[in-house]
C-alpha cells in the first residue's frame, strides 16, 4: 500500500511540477527578454535625457504580449516536435518489428503485460550503453537504445532497461524531461548568442555620466541574463532523483527479475557517456555518468546507490566480487634474492657453501 501511494504520490507531483516548470519558463523567459534589452539599450545608447534602464522597461511593456505569444509558440513546437529534434540531434533512427523482431517482441511483451500503449522503438548508432525515452502523449513516446547496449546486454538485461523506460512513461517523468529540456535549452541558446556576441567586444567605463549610465545598465543586463541561465539549470537539477528508483522498481515489477537490472546497471555504468549528445538529453537516460564533481551536480543517484536499494527492497542478490588483497604492510616479506638462493640449495640436498656438481 505504502509502495502504491508513494507511485501515485510521483506521478500526481510530476503533473504538478510539469506545470510549475512551464510557469517558469514564462518567468525566465521575461527575465531573459529584459536583461537582453538593457544590454542592447546599454550598449547602443539611448536620445538625450533618457536612460538605457527606462528605455528597456518602455519597450518591455509594449512587447510583453508578442513574448508571451513567442514564449507560447516554442512551448507547442517543443511538445510537437521534441522527439524529432531529439532524434536529429542523436541520429536515432525508428524500427518497425521486422527490422528487430525479438527487441519489439521483447517491448511489446512487457506493454501488454500491463496494459500500456506500446511506445515506438529507435535505435542509435553508439558504441555507449545507454537508453532513453521520449515524447509527452501516447503517440510520440518513443523508446531509444544504442546499438552498444544491444551487442553487449543479455536478453534479460535489455528486458530490464525496456521496462525501466517504460515506466519512466508510466509515471509521467518523461514529459517532466522535456518540459526541463525546452526551459534549459531556449534559455541556453539565448545566453551563449548573448555572450558569444559580446565576448568579441569590449564595454568602455567613461567618464561621462550617461555613458557610465550605459555601461552599468549593459553589465546589469549580462548579470541578468546570467542569473536566469543558471536558474534554468538548476530546474534541472532540482528534478527529483527519486525518478530513477522508482523506474528501477517499476521495472524489476514488469520482469520479476531484480538480478537483471542489477546485472544491467553494472554493466552500462562507466559506459554510458554518448559523445555529442546534448546534456538535456543525457539528463533523459538510463544512466548518466556523473562528471568530476561526482553526485553533487548530477541528475541521476549513482549506480552503487541504485544497485543497493535494489538488493534492499527488491530482493536483488549483488554479485559477489573477488576479495580485495592485503594491504601491503599486512603482506609477509618477500625473501631477498640471496635467501631465495639458500632456500633453493638446500631444497636439492647442498648446503650453501657447496657449488652444484660440474657437467
Amino acid at each position: 500500500m505504502a509502495e502504491a501511494f508513494g507511485l501515485y504520490t510521483h506521478q500526481r507531483n510530476n503533473r504538478i511540477r510539469s506545470n510549475f516548470l512551464i510557469a517558469g519558463l514564462f518567468l525566465l523567459v521575461y527575465l531573459t527578454a529584459w536583461g537582453l534589452l538593457l544590454v542592447a539599450f546599454g550598449y547602443g545608447g539611448v536620445p538625450q535625457g533618457r536612460t538605457a534602464f527606462g528605455e528597456a522597461s518602455r519597450i518591455f511593456r509594449s512587447w510583453f504580449p508578442l513574448i508571451t505569444a513567442a514564449t507560447m509558440l516554442w512551448i507547442f513546437i517543443g511538445f510537437r516536435v521534441n522527439v524529432a529534434l531529439i532524434g536529429a540531434v542523436t541520429g536515432a533512427k525508428g524500427i518497425a518489428r521486422e527490422d528487430n523482431p525479438k527487441l519489439y517482441r521483447m517491448l511489446e511483451n512487457l506493454c501488454i503485460s500491463r496494459g500500456l500503449t506500446m511506445p515506438k522503438l529507435a535505435i542509435m548508432e553508439s558504441e555507449a550503453l545507454n537508453a532513453f525515452a521520449s515524447g509527452v502523449n501516447d503517440k510520440q513516446f518513443t523508446v531509444t537504445v544504442t546499438s552498444g547496449l544491444l551487442a553487449q546486454l543479455n536478453d534479460a538485461e535489455v528486458e530490464a532497461v525496456l521496462a525501466h523506460e517504460l515506466t519512466h512513461i508510466r509515471n509521467g517523468d518523461v514529459k517532466l524531461m522535456v518540459v526541463a529540456v525546452v526551459i534549459a535549452g531556449v534559455i541556453s541558446f539565448i545566453g551563449e548568442l548573448v555572450f558569444r556576441g559580446f565576448g568579441r567586444s569590449r564595454i568602455r567605463f567613461q567618464s561621462d555620466d550617461s555613458k557610465r549610465g550605459n555601461a552599468i545598465a549593459v553589465v546589469i543586463g549580462i548579470a541578468v541574463i546570467v542569473v536566469s541561465w543558471l536558474l534554468a539549470v538548476l530546474i534541472r537539477l532540482s528534478l527529483s532523483r527519486s525518478r530513477e528508483y522508482l523506474a528501477d522498481a517499476g521495472a524489476v515489477e514488469l520482469t520479476k527479475n531484480p538480478d537483471a537490472m542489477i546485472s544491467a546497471l553494472l554493466k552500462i555504468s562507466g559506459r554510458a557517456d554518448i559523445d555529442g549528445v546534448p546534456s538535456g538529453v543525457m539528463d533523459m537516460c538510463f544512466e548518466n555518468d556523473p562528471d568530476d564533481f561526482a553526485d553533487l551536480f548530477s541528475t541521476h543517484p549513482s549506480v552503487t546507490k541504485r544497485v543497493q536499494a535494489l538488493v534492499e527492497t527488491a530482493g536483488g542478490r549483488a554479485p559477489a566480487m573477488p576479495p580485495h588483497p592485503p594491504k601491503i604492510a599486512e603482506r609477509p616479506d618477500l625473501p631477498s634474492m640471496v635467501e631465495a638462493s639458500v632456500h633453493h640449495e638446500i631444497g636439492a640436498g647442498r648446503g650453501p657453501w657447496q657449488r652444484p656438481p660440474a657437467g
